[in-house]
């Protein structure tokens, strides 16, 4: 049976760093808009008050997340177990992107590892937690992190990377600007001015 809660306990707290693995998903205002869920490693992961978290978001194929919160900020977590216990947590709320290089961005940085290819922080304010069951999530055991991601993003390098988040972060597949790609799109209004 599922149980809501108002905000995460300790026990929800270890419960999410204990998991290896989590999933965001996002999604625009237009009904015929693409819904987003991705799955995230790599201990990027941090409850920062019983009310807040954060991510550490790596540079990657697309920016969905980034344009669907500055549209509309919604925002849905999903933790699983796949070993010990069965259960599930969800935390939804409202989220924003921290690029980068931002005052905000470089407050909650060290408290991150220090991943190549990072590229914005994403931090949420949660509203409901709910847990369920869980009993039909299928056991598994973790050999390791993959870091594939890394390696690409460390051969592509600083200015590698800011060309390809130029190229493929700037909108969301149904169009919507990334905090990116205003970002970008304010720096070419400036050089045009």
């Amino acid at each position: 049976m599922a149980k809501v809660y108002d905000s995460i306990s300790a026990d929800l707290q270890a419960f999410i760093h204990a998991q290896p693995m989590f999933f965001v998903s996002t999604a625009p205002l237009a009904r015929d808009g693409h819904v987003n869920l991705s799955p995230k490693g790599l201990d990027t992961f941090r409850v920062l008050t019983p009310t807040r978290v954060a991510y550490l978001d790596l540079t990657g194929s697309g920016n969905e997340t980034s344009a669907h919160l500055r549209e509309n900020s919604r925002i849905t977590f999903m933790f699983c177990a796949f070993e010990g216990k069965p259960n599930i947590l969800r935390l939804y709320g409202r989220g924003r992107v921290l690029l980068a290089g931002s005052p905000e961005y470089l407050e909650l940085a060290p408290g991150f590892p220090a991943l190549v290819g990072a590229r914005q922080i994403v931090v949420a304010d949660i509203a409901r937690v709910q847990t369920s069951c869980g009993e039909a999530v299928p056991r598994m055991q973790l050999i390791n992190q993959r870091e594939n991601l890394l390696a690409w993003a460390r051969a592509k390098g600083d200015e590698g990377l800011d060309r390809y988040r130029r190229t493929n972060n700037v909108r969301s597949i149904d169009g919507l600007p990334s905090d990116f790609g205003a970002e970008v799109d304010e720096e070419v209004n400036t050089k045009k001015g």
